[in-house]
């Protein structure tokens, strides 16, 4: 039997780096963490890229994982009944908020992002589905988290607004049962917000999570808290989710 081919092996642990990175990398980095020459590393990040199972940023140079590979990742969701139902509420919400929206579902501690609509404007954007972020950081997550005992957060600090002791994550969650929905400013990315809200399935019970996200000065008023008009949209969106997947009291 022939052994394993090494840059295949190589290939995959790049795709493997990315997957679970929260970010962006860069070739040294990418290098680095995998023991590789530089030189070897960029090679296979350029094959990767020509058959699309990465993207790299204009800006920065740094790779993430590309659209194509996501697209093969995340197939299995178009069957899932959480996006399937809620695709046509996240364009409606996209075209009332005027901002992304996403869908998400936990998976291994963390917020898969099921679906992306993009926010309806001429503006570069990156496909997120097939993503994973954090539960403590991210206003998607913290819906997630606060409605399942199961799911513990990690407390890495993203910014320094980040949530980062399990006490300040434990209170977070309290606030988000006590009002229904979620929010973040700058806790993951420093000048992006979001708001999200709870989809519930049969008996209830949370199955996913509906948000916007942008910047903050459009997602928050001046004094921090959410836009009162995007938190309605966002709210009405996941009751009207919840309804399709048999949740009866939404």
């Amino acid at each position: 039997m022939p052994g394993p081919i090494q840059s295949i092996e190589r290939a995959a642990a790049i795709l493997r780096l990315l997957a679970r990175g929260s970010g962006r990398l860069g070739v040294g980095e990418i290098a680095e963490s995998l023991e590789l020459a530089k030189g070897t590393a960029h090679g296979i990040l350029r094959t990767l890229q020509g058959v699309g199972f990465v993207e790299q940023d204009r800006d920065t140079g740094k790779y993430q994982l590309g659209a194509t590979l996501l697209h093969l990742g995340t197939s299995y969701l178009d069957v899932n009944e959480l996006r399937s139902r809620a695709i046509n509420w996240a364009d409606a919400l996209a075209s009332r908020s005027g901002e992304a929206v996403r869908i998400g579902a936990s998976l291994e501690g963390r917020v898969l992002v099921v679906h992306h609509v993009f926010r309806p404007d001429d503006s570069l954007q990156t496909l997120d589905v097939g993503t994973l972020l954090p539960l403590h950081a991210t206003s998607l997550g913290k819906v997630l988290l606060a409605y399942d005992t199961t799911l513990k957060a990690t407390t890495e600090a993203y910014t320094r607004r980040t949530l980062v002791t399990q006490t300040a994550i434990k209170r977070e969650c309290a606030k988000v049962r006590e009002a229904g929905w979620a929010a973040e400013n700058g806790e993951m990315i420093s000048d992006e917000a979001g708001i999200a809200a709870p989809i519930r399935g049969h008996g209830g019970i949370v199955v996913g999570a509906i948000g916007v996200s942008g910047a903050v000065e459009r997602i928050c008023e001046h004094d921090g808290s959410p836009n009162p008009r995007l938190l309605g949209h966002v709210r009405d969106a996941a009751r009207a989710v919840s309804r399709d997947l048999g949740a009866s009291r939404w």
